[in-house]
């Protein structure tokens, strides 16, 4: 079945490692199809959404083969332009492949991805700064072809740090002629190891890491053997989990360099927070301080993928704390669901939550409606006394290798329906 079991109420202790990060293997396995040679992924996740994109690779030519971690991706033959069915419309990421494929074929035909119900999240600016690179797009019922001749480098600047339009076009800037400068480009982690398997097999860019990036193109690419990073997300879910049901946790091979906004969030909650060169402890059940207001912001700040997970932890912290989401528009849909266990939330239009914390929640059947949000219910179901159970688990396996497997390391009682 397509559920969760949790026996919550009881502290959290044990360790677990932290798998490899959804949101960077994704446009790396984008990037792959630039290099008519093959490439080699290690430390890649085995999450439902990377099965998608290895399905669509497949079936534009790629000749793809996964082994536990790793990935082996060989793209010397690329034999169709166009990509339709399930594993476009239900992953958002998909749209990554647009840049790739202009960058490799000069030509894509895709229908309109689809993934989370999170937001619109409308592929408009993908589509505004390809056309700055001379791509020409050509709008039908259900799907697009955009087309270029010949990508050119040009001047452009994001009227949003957005991470899908930032990776888009730098997949399309390293194939095009010249020069291109990308202005307010996205600074997340994510961004930076695309940049960093890019200019490992041969493109050359300048200013990673920061607001300005510089690719100069036309640079032939070579395959290379390139390590994915661990997930800073999957790390700051399980961190929040101890801060909501206490106990001491290691969370082995945590990219803490990555989580300085949530680290600080959790020391202010009154986690104790110990890093060292294997990983990250937290040890939590002391003092739990309200946040006043927090706001979720592109990186560095806070991030957009933990506030569902903080918002279960702050329905049992003591006084009233609120959070403000400025990145997506609907990410409070988990808010009906936190309210059967007993959590009190208001909502004040779309942007603002005021959370009042209670004594306890209660175990109840939930459902998951997207990625975050669900592992934030697994985060409630640890926190509350009695069984929750979690429908739609194929949500949360969109983005976690084996949620269940990690929890019981952490001493959960946690099982599969």
């Amino acid at each position: 079945m397509d559920t969760i079991h949790i026996r919550g109420g009881s502290a959290l202790f044990g360790e677990t490692r932290i798998q490899g990060s959804k949101n960077a293997v994704l446009p790396v396995m984008a990037a792959a199809l630039l290099i008519r040679d093959v490439s080699t992924l290690e430390n890649c996740p085995q999450i439902s959404d990377v099965r998608h994109m290895l399905a669509l690779l497949e079936s534009i030519g790629c000749r793809v083969r996964h082994k536990g971690h790793t990935l082996t991706i060989d793209a010397r033959n690329i034999s169709e332009d166009t990509m339709s069915g399930e594993n476009v419309t239900g992953m958002r990421s998909s749209i990554t492949l647009l840049g790739a494929m202009l960058g490799r074929v000069g030509e894509v035909t895709m229908a309109y991805p689809g993934g989370c119900v999170i937001g619109e999240r409308p592929i408009d600016m993908h589509l505004d700064a390809l056309r700055r690179m001379g791509v020409a797009v050509y709008e039908k019922e259900g799907c697009f072809t955009a087309r270029a001749r010949c990508l050119e480098g040009t001047v452009i600047s994001l009227p949003f740090s957005s991470v899908g339009v930032t990776e888009n076009v730098l997949l399309a800037a390293v194939m095009a002629r010249g020069v291109t400068v990308l202005q307010n480009a996205a600074r997340e982690p994510e961004i930076v190891t695309l940049c960093e398997f890019l200019r490992e097999a041969g493109a050359v860019i300048e200013g990673i890491g920061g607001p300005v990036l510089i690719i100069q193109g036309g640079h032939e690419l070579h395959g290379i053997c390139f390590r994915i990073p661990a997930d800073r997300i999957v790390a700051g879910t399980y961190l929040m989990s101890v801060l909501g049901a206490g106990g001491n946790i290691f969370l082995e091979d945590a990219p803490v360099s990555q989580m300085r906004a949530v680290l600080r969030t959790a020391q202010e909650i009154g986690a104790q927070i110990h890093i060292s060169r294997e990983g990250l402890n937290v040890i939590a059940g002391g003092y739990r301080a309200p946040v006043p207001c927090l706001k979720t912001e592109v990186y560095p700040g806070f991030p957009t993928d933990m506030q569902s997970p903080l918002m279960a932890v702050l329905a049992c912290v003591p006084g009233t704390s609120m959070i403000e989401e400025t990145i997506f528009e609907n990410r409070f849909r988990i808010v009906d669901q936190l309210r059967r266990m007993g959590a009190c939330i208001e909502l004040r239009g779309t942007k603002q939550a005021v959370i009042t914390g209670v004594d306890s929640l209660l175990g109840a059947q939930v459902t998951a409606q997207e990625l975050r949000g669900g592992a934030a219910l697994v985060i409630a179901g640890c926190m509350a006394p009695g069984e929750t159970v979690i429908t739609n688990r194929h949500f949360i396996e969109r983005g976690y290798e084996d949620i269940c497997r990690d929890y019981q390391n952490l001493g959960a009682n946690i099982r599969i329906g």
